[in-house]
């Protein structure tokens, strides 16, 4: 596991990096003294480290240059001021820790980090099996953007192509699980490429509009916060 610290104290530095070290010993740990170090770096990171208050370019500047080209990494805000906490959200951060950083609040923040990266890669591998009238498919989940019903068949809208098969939406929900919710009982929407949303519609990062059902609103906003809360991304 690559796991970034970027802090302009030298102190925080290695105080983090120890208690890393001490949750996952085998983690390839990389240390950064500003957000233009982190970003100048040009690497690919599971788990990022990041101070807010830094010189030049703060951490939140740097989270969204991060957002635009890596977009799975899990961000722990590290700072000295609550008052950041909802622009953190913004960027889909995990976890926010308050400096100093008690040792036992950060075992518990990374040990569900590091659960989190492991589900990630989990769903990436995670495939579904179709039968099409000539073909027979495995789809990757996270392939696949939203699905439709369309009386006894259900349209799997994918990055690659529009596949139609005949089968229920409750299947289809049962098959790909987290990640994926049912907005409508005709929709069944994958969180990773909402792009933006209202009480009647979502739009998808395709700019496709799916249709939102009245009684499913208040839930579809309390299952996307919490997909974002655990570190998941949108709009990718």
């Amino acid at each position: 596991m690559k796991i970034a610290i970027c802090d302009d104290e030298s102190v925080i530095r290695e105080q983090l990096q120890q208690m890393v070290i001490r949750q996952k010993p085998d983690s390839e740990i990389c240390l950064f003294a500003s957000g233009k170090q982190l970003l100048e770096a040009e690497e690919s990171f599971d788990i990022i480290l990041l101070d807010i208050q830094m010189k030049e370019i703060n951490g939140l500047e740097t989270a969204r240059a991060l957002r635009s080209r890596c977009t799975d990494t899990v961000l722990i805000f590290i700072t000295a001021l609550k008052e950041y906490v909802y622009e953190a959200f913004d960027v889909s951060a995990f976890h926010y820790l308050l400096k100093p950083v008690r040792k036992e609040k950060f075992a518990e923040v990374f040990d569900r980090a590091v659960k989190e990266i492991e589900k990630q890669e989990e769903q990436r591998e995670r495939r579904i099996f179709i039968k099409t009238r000539n073909r027979h498919v495995t789809i990757p989940a996270q392939d696949i953007y939203y699905i439709e019903s369309q009386k006894r068949k259900v349209i799997i809208h994918t990055r690659q192509e529009i596949l139609e098969i005949y089968g229920t939406m409750n299947e289809m929900e049962k098959q790909l699980g987290e990640g994926f919710y049912r907005c409508h009982r005709g929709y069944l929407v994958n969180m990773a490429y909402i792009t933006e949303y209202s009480a009647d519609s979502i739009q998808i990062n395709t700019r496709e509009e799916i249709y939102m059902a009245k009684d499913k609103y208040q839930g579809f906003v309390k299952a996307y916060l919490r997909y974002l809360r655990r570190g998941g991304v949108s709009g990718v």
